[in-house]
């Protein structure tokens, strides 16, 4: 409750009231709304005939704080809570998961901070497929078909991104399927199913070239609307140059997370660049893996920053959809006003929602990556090589008689051999440079959109 009220509180939202021409007849009609945004017409309460006003009179909008019990009518106001509450929670545990074995050490306890930060994980996609069906369910075919179009570019684009070379793109999804074919080939044989590991092999790569193609999908109307409130929070905060450089870096972050598995310009260009007569030590892999996840988090941590600014920057819409009636002739119903303001308030739910759950997901994922992926958070050249895997049949003592037992050992030991560490690497860092890709196609589309094809 204190996360989003804490967000909530600190935004304001335009509340209004109209002045301007009227008809000689119609009286005072210039009635304070009171919160949140409800404007009314008093003499228009009888009239059979619509109040109508002019286009270009001047209608001057208050503000006034939004408080987290004006959003509870909000639609998604407590999804949005529970979920972000959820996510703060999984945080914690994780960080006393990580306290707890850095102090104890435990071996062959099992990590309690994983299954929480795989649930975190499924309510984001969650999130985000209650957020796009919303698109689906609308009269209007524009946005649906939007979702449906990006969705078959990001399938093609994921395909190909999964063909390019580990010397260019390091995800380790090669080194991942050749750990996970080394560890299943034992066993797939022993039951005579070893010709099942191409269509494995497939079927996972189409697996993750359908996630990337969902993920696409779910991102394109969240970057649309991340580069509308960019835009926005920059013209708002022009007398502020520190906080338009948080911007312009959090908008970019999603670059610096691509280059970050891009080989030749990180890790290549780190480890040849021409020194000259500098002295400068070169970090080892383990050093550079560490770096990554700490600039991730960092990178996470600096959208969650500006938060508040995009926010803002969104609910000010109001005013500016009132602003553009005066530029248009002839008259307006005074309910249209009325609407104008209200849907921007009604859907500060949803864009917070668009905004905050890629970061989400994204922090979940790299906390995923330290964890089952075997790295470490510390900053030093110490070595943490990953723990060979076993094969589940000597972990687990099967009494022949019984084919209960025998059944549940084959189906551990081919989980067993699927899940490898470097597996998991492979997967994980693939969604998370993925989620950064398409973050950074849709908001620099969206830029595009606003600046030009709007404009026109």
């Amino acid at each position: 409750m204190a996360v989003c009220s804490g967000t909530y509180t600190r935004q304001r939202r335009n509340c209004g009231r109209w002045q301007g021409n009227r008809d000689p007849g119609a009286g005072r009609n210039d009635v304070s709304s009171p919160c949140p945004y409800v404007l009314r017409w008093a003499n228009s309460l009888h009239d059979e005939k619509p109040l109508s006003v002019p286009r270009d009179a001047h209608f001057q909008l208050e503000t006034c704080p939004l408080t987290a019990v004006d959003a509870l009518v909000l639609r998604f106001f407590l999804e949005y809570q529970w979920f972000v509450d959820f996510a703060v929670y999984s945080v914690g545990v994780y960080l006393f998961t990580e306290a707890y074995y850095f102090v104890l050490g435990p071996v062959q306890e099992t990590n309690i901070a994983v299954f929480w930060c795989l649930l975190t994980l499924a309510f984001s996609l969650k999130v985000f497929l209650m957020v796009t069906r919303l698109y689906f369910s609308s009269k209007e075919g524009g946005e649906r078909s939007v979702c449906l179009s990006f969705a078959f570019l990001f399938l093609l684009l994921a395909m190909l991104v999964q063909v390019v070379r580990e010397e260019t793109l390091e995800l380790g999804l090669e080194p991942g399927l050749a750990s996970m074919t080394q560890h299943l080939e034992p066993v797939l044989k022993k039951q005579d199913w070893d010709w099942t590991l191409p269509v494995i092999k497939l079927s996972i790569r189409l697996g993750l070239a359908v996630l990337g193609s969902l993920l696409g999908a779910f991102l394109i109307f969240p970057g649309l609307r991340l580069a509308q409130t960019h835009q926005d929070a920059l013209t708002l905060s022009a007398d502020r140059p520190l906080l338009q450089l948080l911007l312009h870096t959090s908008f970019l972050s999603p670059l610096c997370t691509l280059w970050l598995w891009t080989k030749p310009v990180a890790r290549d260009f780190l480890y040849q660049a021409p020194m000259r007569n500098m002295t400068f030590s070169v970090p080892s892999e383990e050093v550079f893996d560490s770096l990554r996840l700490w600039v991730l988090v960092v990178l996470c941590l600096l959208r969650l920053v500006v938060t508040r600014p995009h926010l803002q920057a969104y609910l000010c819409l109001a005013k500016a959809r009132v602003e553009q009636l005066r530029k248009e002739a002839g008259r307006i119903e005074a309910r249209e006003v009325q609407q104008r303001v209200v849907r921007v308030y009604c859907y500060v739910t949803v864009v917070s929602l668009q905004y905050l759950t890629p970061l989400i997901l994204t922090l979940h994922c790299t906390l995923l990556l330290k964890t089952l992926g075997g790295y470490s958070w510390a900053l030093s050249p110490t070595p943490h090589p990953l723990a060979p895997s076993q094969p589940s049949e000597t972990l687990i003592s099967v009494d022949p008689a019984d084919e209960a037992q025998q059944t549940a050992a084959q189906v551990a030991g081919i989980l067993g051999g699927l899940l490898t560490p470097l597996f998991l690497r492979g997967v994980l860092a693939y969604i998370i440079w993925w989620t950064a890709a398409c973050q950074l196609l849709s908001s620099l589309f969206g830029l595009y959109f606003h600046q030009h094809l709007t404009a026109s």
